[in-house]
């Protein structure tokens, strides 16, 4: 199975590269499967049920989120209704929503796609490790083939969680800070791996937002509001290619695509693409 991944859309820029570029590349590269984390896709902060019905009908097939997936209370009620977004498993009993689907493909093969979230620097939830363990046990060989979306902040509890899953998951990709890392590799017992697989949005920015507002908070500690950037528009994830029959990862391959010609000031808005 070959398995695209879309990292950590950012606002209208965002959105807007997945709708100009998505479904030829997915038929250029043979994609089976796509997901994307979608907890940004509004304004920067959270995602509106229209924005997430929106992107599906761009061709992703299942979307994750992490810490901002709360920032839109009326997500609260889809994510009951909607189980194809996910939220972090490791949230405690009782949130909305679930951290874990099993996806069956017209060509009857099936995926599980796990989302948690990472406690370092971050709010203190449940444990993504006993988390994951307790997802797994769930799935029972239900599918050989898992991806985990491991929101996190640090590099070390990325690294960590990736080679305790390892030969137990498919595929363990790091989001949340926004900067795609150079070091994609397959663990030894076979779970494809990367840090971080970067943002699909506006790359002439910080992390995603314009510039002045976050040196301004950097310079005085006051809380400038953040708006989304709009210049330099790139989508960036990974394709994993997966054997289908062991679940372990064949390949993994970092991409970075700069938006088509035609962008301009009018991404600034926060009306979908």
């Amino acid at each position: 199975m070959r398995i695209l991944f879309i990292s950590d859309v950012m606002g209208k820029p965002g959105r807007w590269i997945i709708s100009q570029m998505l479904r030829d590349f997915k038929a250029e590269k043979q994609i089976d499967y796509t997901i994307c984390n979608v907890e940004n896709a509004a304004g920067g902060f959270g995602v509106t049920r229209e924005m997430s019905r929106k992107m599906f009908s761009y061709g992703i097939d299942m979307q994750t989120s992490g810490n901002h997936i709360w920032d839109r209370e009326e997500i609260r009620e889809y994510l009951n209704n909607g189980p194809k977004l996910l939220r972090p498993a490791n949230f405690p009993s009782g949130a909305p929503g679930s951290g874990l689907y099993i996806d069956k493909l017209p060509d009857g093969r099936t995926i599980a796609t796990i989302n948690l979230q990472g406690r370092v620097y971050m709010k203190d939830i449940d444990c993504p490790f006993k988390t994951a363990d307790g997802e797994l046990a769930v799935l029972n060989k239900q599918t050989n083939i898992i991806f985990v979306d491991f929101h996190a902040e640090t590099t070390s509890e990325k690294q960590a969680l990736a080679y305790y899953l390892d030969g137990r998951v498919s595929v363990v990709v790091g989001t949340h800070t926004h900067i795609q890392t150079a070091d994609e590799k397959i663990l030894p017992n076979g779970t494809a791996y990367i840090t971080d697989g970067g943002m699909t949005g506006p790359h002439d920015s910080i992390i995603g937002m314009k510039h002045d507002a976050a040196i301004k908070r950097f310079l005085t500690g006051m809380p400038y509001k953040f708006s989304v950037a709009i210049d330099d528009v790139k989508m960036q994830g990974v394709i994993v290619e997966v054997d289908d029959q062991t679940g372990k990862s064949i390949s993994i391959e970092r991409y970075s695509l700069n938006a088509p010609d035609g962008t301009n000031a009018s991404l600034s808005d926060d009306k979908e693409p």
